[in-house]
């Protein structure tokens, strides 16, 4: 079996030099997990800022699942997407962080469609994660968010297990799922509960 793991900027990198420089065949598993933050508030909301994130959280997802696709396909293989909260619930303070999140779920939700009308066996498991225990994402909205980080080791035993069931959609912390359903449903008790998570005073001033 074989698996292609992704994490940190050095995706980024290896995106651009795939094509002359790594062979992926007989690959089983792609794990998309790796991410550019900026910190919340004010300052993280530029035209620069955006660009980078897209980039980092979306542009490079795309090649690299486009790289990888027909070796996934011989293989009947996975694609498994490590996303965000914030690319299924929309929050304060997060724009540039949020829509790149977010076009992760429009891409990779059309290609599960074009796939299964192809009839091509290659399972795509979207993980929609909250904040980890991670230092760098923690630091990054330190002060502005009320939440409480997820360890890390149970987030990755959760993509994991989802990955290997072949599951559509991971959520965890599991009461996220609940959450992304009131986006939806009930859309002023989730703008209540969203509130409640976010000390505005500290982001607006970043």
């Amino acid at each position: 079996m074989k698996v292609l793991l992704f994490t940190g900027l050095g995706a980024l990198f290896f995106s651009y030099y795939w094509d002359d420089n790594f062979d992926p065949g007989g690959l089983d598993y792609l794990v998309l997990n790796h991410l550019g933050a900026t910190p919340a508030g004010s300052r993280s909301r530029s035209v620069q800022a955006t660009r980078w994130l897209m980039q980092v959280n979306f542009l490079s997802y795309v090649q690299l699942t486009s790289l990888a696709l027909p070796s996934l396909t011989d293989s009947k293989g996975s694609l498994v997407v490590v996303s965000s909260l914030l690319g299924q619930v929309p929050t304060s303070f997060s724009r540039p962080y949020s829509a790149a999140k977010f076009a992760l779920d429009g891409f990779f939700g059309s290609l599960r469609r074009e796939l299964d009308v192809q009839d091509v066996n290659v399972a795509i498991t979207m993980c929609v994660l909250g904040l980890r225990d991670r230092a760098s994402p923690a630091e990054g909205v330190r002060g502005v968010t009320r939440a409480k980080a997820a360890p890390g080791p149970k987030a990755a035993l959760a993509v994991i297990r989802g990955g290997a069931t072949r599951a559509p959609g991971v959520f965890y912390p599991w009461r996220f799922h609940l959450l992304c359903l009131l986006r939806g449903w009930l859309p002023h008790p989730r703008a209540w509960f969203i509130r409640q998570e976010l000390n505005v005073t500290a982001a607006a001033a970043a």
